[in-house]
């Protein structure tokens, strides 16, 4: 298996808790479509329980054979953010990309440069934010025979100061993983596992504690369930009550949905639950 960057070593399992439970949004909206000149064109729309809406227009051209890729996007905050990516031009394994964000109402403008590295059993990331700082972040994560150790740091240039850190350590397996992660300077400790028990079932937990703001452990414990090969259904409770459930089906080829809805189970007779719905096109 390929060793995946520091933020995914416990990817599986966050996936599953958080991927694909539609309640976070009353209702969201994707259309992707691709030109004969091979031009990929991607509008999104949200809107938020309180009534807020956001949204993006986005093209991106990409050009296998020399590695480039150039995406450019329109907000509706009226931020025109480009993105320049070269994927193993320079080096084989390693791809550098550079963003740039305007926003012409405040006349505000942001730089990035950005370095992703992988090799067989490495994978190493360096992030370089230009205007804010500047600043710099690294991470970096190793494997042998499926063990992960990984880590990251950020670094204020300026201040010629490191700003945080973090640890993890994982397994990863074809049908199971695990992972210790040690975030905010190694103050919120998280185990987290994941489990495909069969084609059709999956199932994780995470448990998280803050040693600096909190003396219990929360806790969350998530499962999928494919119905058949267009659709699944996903359930999740933590230790505060709060459950969510959600359903997603390939209506036709090219149109999906997505349902969810989240409940305080402590408090069932309040206006604390949300509802949403998720409509995917791809042409």
């Amino acid at each position: 298996m390929a060793v995946p960057a520091f933020p995914d070593i416990a990817k599986p399992s966050n996936d599953l808790l958080n991927k694909d439970f539609y309640h976070l949004a009353a209702g969201t909206l994707e259309v992707k479509s691709k030109a004969a000149n091979g031009v990929n064109f991607n509008v999104k729309g949200r809107s938020t329980h309180d009534g807020a809406s956001s949204g993006s227009l986005e093209g991106k051209y990409v050009d296998s054979s020399s590695g480039l890729t150039i995406t450019q996007a329109w907000t509706t905050l009226n931020a025109l953010d480009t993105k320049v990516e070269l994927d193993n031009a320079i080096t084989k394994g390693l791809k550098a990309e550079a963003i740039t964000q305007y926003l012409p109402n405040s006349n505000n403008k942001g730089a990035k440069l950005n370095f992703y590295f992988k090799q067989p059993n490495f994978h190493a990331r360096a992030f370089f934010d230009l205007f804010k700082g500047p600043t710099a972040n690294f991470d970096a994560t190793v494997g042998h025979e499926g063990f992960l150790l990984g880590g990251d740091a950020g670094y204020d240039v300026q201040k010629a100061a490191i700003t945080r850190y973090s640890a993890a350590i994982g397994y990863q397996a074809p049908d199971y993983s695990a992972a210790i992660t040690a975030t905010n300077n190694l103050t919120v400790i998280a185990a987290s596992y994941y489990h495909r028990v069969n084609s059709q079932v999956e199932a994780g937990a995470k448990a998280t504690w803050d040693s600096k703001n909190s003396s219990t452990v929360g806790l969350e414990v998530a499962s999928k369930y494919r119905l058949d090969p267009t659709s699944f259904f996903k359930a999740k409770v933590n230790d505060r009550g709060i459950a969510a459930l959600s359903y997603n089906v390939v209506l036709r080829s090219g149109v999906t949905a997505g349902m969810g809805a989240s409940f305080d189970t402590q408090k069932l007779s309040e206006a604390a639950h949300k509802v949403g719905v998720s409509f995917t096109f791809d042409a």
